[in-house]
């Protein structure tokens, strides 16, 4: 059964910065495009990152286009989210997920497998 966890969120101030990791286990993790989703209260899930497999591609939306980057790691089965310059708005439970396909996809129903999530709060 593949079971992925997250870690690495917290309280910051605005401005800040933390990197999120997501640990997969029981699955082929090298085989696997990663995303990361994000859910504020009241609004529906969205995505925030992904990457492909080899790590050579990757896709952002627009409003954390130059303040976060998604990063993998084959060897520890990890993927990461560094996240810089944050802002009250990025204050969200953030998930990630795995994708058995081969290209980096937005949708979040075209995702396999997905972890608890880990609570990101941005203070102003």
């Amino acid at each position: 059964q593949v079971q992925l966890v997250e870690s690495g969120g917290g309280l910051v101030q605005a401005g800040g910065s933390l990197r999120l990791s997501c640990v997969v286990s029981g699955g082929t993790f090298s085989s696997y495009v990663m995303g990361w989703f994000r859910q504020a209260p009241g609004k529906k899930r969205e995505f925030v990152a992904g990457i492909n497999w080899r790590g050579s591609s990757t896709y952002y939306r627009d409003s954390v286009k130059g303040r976060f980057t998604i990063s993998r790691d084959n060897a520890k089965n990890t993927v990461y989210l560094q996240m810089n310059s944050l802002k009250p708005e990025d204050t969200a439970v953030y998930s990630c997920a795995a994708d058995r396909r081969s290209s980096i996809v937005v949708s979040t129903t075209s995702y396999d497998y997905w972890g608890q999530g880990t609570q990101v709060t941005v203070s102003s």
